[in-house]
């Protein structure tokens, strides 16, 4: 029973959404302000009849209701609980569900901050979203029911996907999707405000947060996939350029110039129409990830659902969002006014060339994504573009632009002095020098370039920690330290964030120094990689709750000899799905780890073993963590704390577009 009642919560959802959607366009004919206020409690009933039907399908999976098809397909009665739970998100059309879920919880946190946003500008937001919501519940309802029931009710299920049953499974998804639909806030903005015709730093200080939110999301959530991805596929790499990964990954390359992009229009009224064109990209980019992941053009362990008319109704997804946002754009964007002007080196110059590097690279994975599904589909060639492609493209933009970050934070607003910054980050670049050249010492002989992904990385943390310092200086160290505590969070949360940046590329910088060995070692035998050496101490049978297991268990030593920890990496077999998969043994020493995975174990009682170094690997994932953190440490700053936009807006002049205004920008 409370599965139907799950699916009538769905279909009474779609009907609030439709409510939700048409009132502020009935308000904006009318001029009535009851009709525009429906919107807020619709938004908020919407939400509450998602989370209940979320509620129903979770509480099916957790009780392995086998009547349900959904619970049938994606689960097994001796499951874990926690894969049970994070089975409901591992399949096409419960990841829907979640997908549909966190959309209307932020369509109801919007519609609950109403000191933050606009009366109109927040009706209007919430009337795009709820578009958006409609056309995914009705993309659920018609293609994709999560509560289809089975007549007779099988006995047991088929189980989860080996590969997801996961802790990394239980968190990557729904941070990712905390990213990527978060980025559907900032389109609702974007496009209630193109309606309105009013674009303005009001607008500007109203989206910002909300892109804050999704990309502190998106990083943590690409991180985590990343750390998944490297410890459980058992291949010892952490990016693969996969096409999957390259859908988070553009999202988030267009989200941080849209964060960028925001504070130049918040702080000098410009980039209006490239501000409002960045919020429309960002979330079209994560509509083209949902439709690699679900329209079964990609096959790989990411992806959900082959079925060709669940691909053709997100291809018309994709029309309706991207078309007419970008239609609207295009008739809308040329009567804005221009605002604020700046002197090419200055603050805002800086930010822009950050945009058109980021802009560049995004654009580049996107080719290098596309580009082999396009060709495919037109000739029937396949073609792989992985690694090789991106190094010579991506790097080469990413470089220059990482060395342009410290400058741009040290730069003056309207006009800056480029000389006098390059004497407050000489001590910065001095010490970076001085730690690549000491790399270059200690490697002597090895790689070239990863001493100056070293010396780019600490360059990045020193030039974030000198913007701090220099705006802290005072004539005595506590009144430097009184000034440092009265900075604004935001330049706190900023200085973190490129510092994070900088630890995430001493990390990738010191894989160049990886050890991989690969050998058939018999009990007692010996691999060795990097300054580390494993002995195979023997094999041991486990027995887990839905799986059994062959363990190798490992003691791994030093060079001068002694133990430093253990390893116990395993082949896990899944009876119910009759699938093989490897679990990957980890001890971490410091920021580095030593990685072993086993392969086949021979009849003389040998195995496989693959062993690597990865020294400071760990610093990728922490420079990720760092830069979430630094973004959500802005978002305490008080500007974003009190209802500035709303109280605001009364006092300013409204900017609207004429209906024969003539372009300016």
């Amino acid at each position: 029973m409370l599965i139907e009642v799950g699916h009538y919560a769905l279909a009474l959802a779609l009907a609030l959404s439709l409510t939700q959607m048409v009132m502020p366009v009935w308000a904006s004919r009318t001029g009535d302000p009851v009709l525009r206020g429906v919107t807020v409690p619709a938004a908020l009933a919407t939400f509450v009849c998602i989370a209940f039907a979320f509620g129903a399908l979770t509480y099916a999976h957790v009780t392995s209701d086998f009547s349900v098809q959904n619970v049938f397909e994606n689960s097994h009665s001796m499951k874990p609980l926690i894969y049970k739970i994070s089975g409901v998100w591992g399949n096409h059309e419960g990841s829907m569900m979640l997908w549909v879920l966190i959309l209307a919880l932020f369509g109801a946190v919007v519609a609950l901050a109403r000191d933050a946003v606009p009366p109109v500008l927040r009706a209007n937001t919430l009337g795009v979203q709820a578009a958006i919501t409609v056309v995914f519940l009705l993309f659920i309802l018609t293609t994709s029911n999560p509560f289809a029931r089975l007549n007779p009710a099988p006995v047991e299920g088929r189980d989860l996907n080996p590969l997801l049953q996961d802790p990394g499974l239980a968190i990557h998804p729904p941070l990712l999707y905390l990213g990527y639909v978060g980025f559907s806030i900032t389109f609702a903005f974007a496009i209630a405000a193109l309606i309105e015709g009013r674009i303005d730093a009001v607008w500007a200080r109203a989206v910002r947060p909300w892109t804050l939110i999704a990309w502190c999301f998106l990083t943590v959530g690409i991180a985590m996939g990343s750390y998944w991805a490297y410890y459980e596929l058992g291949w010892g790499g952490w990016w693969f350029w996969d096409p999957v990964e390259n859908a988070s990954l553009m999202p988030w390359l267009a989200g941080t110039a849209l964060v960028h992009s925001t504070v130049v229009m918040e702080k000098r009224d410009a980039l209006k129409v490239w501000t409002v064109l960045l919020a429309i990209l960002t979330f079209s980019l994560s509509l083209l990830g949902t439709f690699l992941v679900r329209s079964g053009v990609l096959t790989s362990v990411h992806t959900f659902a082959t079925d060709p008319s669940r691909g053709t109704f997100i291809l018309g997804i994709l029309v309706l969002f991207i078309g007419g946002s970008l239609a609207l754009y295009a008739w809308r964007a040329p009567g804005l006014r221009q605002g604020g002007l700046f002197a090419p080196i200055s603050r805002e110059g800086a930010l822009v060339m950050n945009n058109l590097f980021l802009s560049a690279a995004c654009a580049t994975v996107l080719v290098g994504t596309l580009y082999p599904l396009v060709l495919e589909s037109l000739t029937g060639e396949k073609i792989s573009v992985g690694a090789p492609f991106f190094n010579l493209t991506f790097l080469p933009l990413a470089v220059p632009l990482l060395l342009v970050v410290p400058f741009g934070q040290t730069l003056a607003w309207k006009r800056g002095d480029i000389a006098a910054a390059s004497q407050r980050l000489l001590a910065a670049f001095g010490l970076a020098l001085v730690l690549g050249l000491g790399a270059v010492a200690l490697t002597w002989g090895g790689p070239v370039a990863a001493p100056l992904g070293i010396g780019l990385g600490a360059y990045l943390i020193l030039g974030a920690a000198m913007e701090i310092l220099t705006r802290a200086r005072a004539r005595s160290l506590g009144l430097s330290l009184r000034r440092a505590a009265g900075l604004p969070r935001s330049a706190w949360g900023t200085a973190l964030a490129h510092a994070g940046v900088g630890i995430t590329v001493i990390g990738i910088a010191a894989q160049a120094w990886s050890v991989e060995a690969l050998a058939t070692v018999p009990r007692g035998g010996r691999i060795g990689a990097g300054p580390y050496t494993a002995a195979l101490d023997g094999i041991v049978p486990r027995t887990g709750p839905n799986y059994t297991e062959t363990v190798a268990r490992l003691t791994i030593r030093a060079r001068d000899g002694d133990p430093v920890g253990t390893l116990e990496p395993g082949k896990r077999f899944y009876a119910s799905r009759n699938m093989s998969v490897s679990e990957a043994g980890l001890l971490t020493l410091g920021a580095s780890q030593v990685y072993a995975s086993v392969g086949e174990t021979q009849a003389d009682g040998s195995v496989g073993l693959r062993l690597y170094y990865k020294p400071l690997v760990l610093l990728i994932w922490l420079g990720a963590v760092v830069m979430a953190l630094g973004g959500g440490l802005s978002l305490t700053d008080r500007r974003f704390r009190v209802g500035a936009p709303a109280l605001r807006a009364a006092a300013r002049r409204p900017e609207r577009v004429a209906p024969h205004s003539v372009p300016a920008e």
